[in-house]
């Protein structure tokens, strides 16, 4: 359910005005006048919004929708209002919007974005369902960021020779998991993350093994391949990847899933052996 048809099902008598207020806030707006209205819709997994967006502004509704699930149940529903949060890769903030439209948790989350225009449509939903002080996105470097409690992110992930793709800002290195790993070696004590089955999902476990982090949490989902895995030069990698058993996928589709890494605290359950199994089962 996303943003539009959360607050219907709250007040379904409230359909014609949160229209009209979502129209004229989006066509007061030059930033958001020609993007699509994934705040307000939903599309199919593959279907391509027009005017080139996704070139500009990531987008891929089943997968948002997805890491809004993993948020529901690994962050806003079992933390404290005074936990810090930061995200890394807030892009057009409709996950986190999402998640906190129907979760008890009041505190504050501090999101990062480089892409100016992403960051411009995240502050305007954000102020559209009145979330300014729970949600605050910066149009600024996540790495000079400030310590914190928990760390969500849903990485860049597309492996590729080099950046020179659809969408750059998605390359995650000639594995794909490059940026995952650099997130994890920054030692939070616990870190929220997507990570996809034909991106060296065995090694970012083992990368956050070493780095003294256990899974404590997962939810794994089969996704189909999209608009940014299909370009032919990221599929050539992944197929690469395959050969060296870096990537794992069936025809149709592969496995994506967060996880939830949390640092060693003596705790006799940890998922990661389990996690690999699910996540290299194809």
């Amino acid at each position: 359910m996303d943003i539009y048809q959360t607050e219907i099902a709250k007040n379904p008598m409230n359909k014609s005005s949160l229209q009209s207020k979502a129209i004229s806030q989006a066509n007061s707006k030059s930033v958001v006048k020609n993007y699509p209205a994934l705040l307000f819709t939903q599309a199919p997994f593959n279907q391509t919004p027009s005017n080139q967006t996704p070139r500009e502004i990531f987008f891929c509704p089943d997968e948002s929708h997805f890491y809004s699930q993993c948020l529901d149940r690994m962050v806003f529903n079992v933390c404290q209002d005074d936990t810090s949060i930061v995200e890394f890769g807030a892009g057009d903030g409709s996950p986190v919007i999402n998640s906190l439209l129907k979760s008890p948790f009041n505190g504050l989350v501090n999101g990062y974005e480089l892409n100016d225009r992403a960051c411009q449509v995240a502050k305007d939903a954000i102020e559209l369902h009145q979330l300014n002080h729970r949600y605050v996105v910066h149009n600024s470097n996540f790495f000079d960021s400030t310590p914190a409690n928990y760390l969500i992110a849903n990485p860049p992930y597309i492996p590729a020779i080099d950046a020179d793709i659809y969408m750059p800002a998605l390359h995650g290195g000639r594995d794909g998991a490059g940026i995952t790993k650099r997130l994890l070696e920054m030692n939070f004590p616990r870190a929220m993350l997507l990570i996809s089955a034909y991106s060296d999902p065995v090694g970012i476990i083992e990368c956050a093994i070493d780095h003294g982090y256990q899974v404590e949490d997962f939810i794994a989902s089969p996704m189909s391949f999209g608009y940014y895995s299909s370009e032919p030069k990221v599929k050539q990698r992944i197929i690469e990847l395959h050969q060296h058993r870096k990537a794992f996928y069936s025809q149709n589709i592969y496995m994506l899933a967060g996880v939830l890494f949390k640092k060693q605290h003596n705790r006799k359950t940890d998922l990661s052996a389990e996690l690999i199994k699910i996540m290299t089962a194809l």
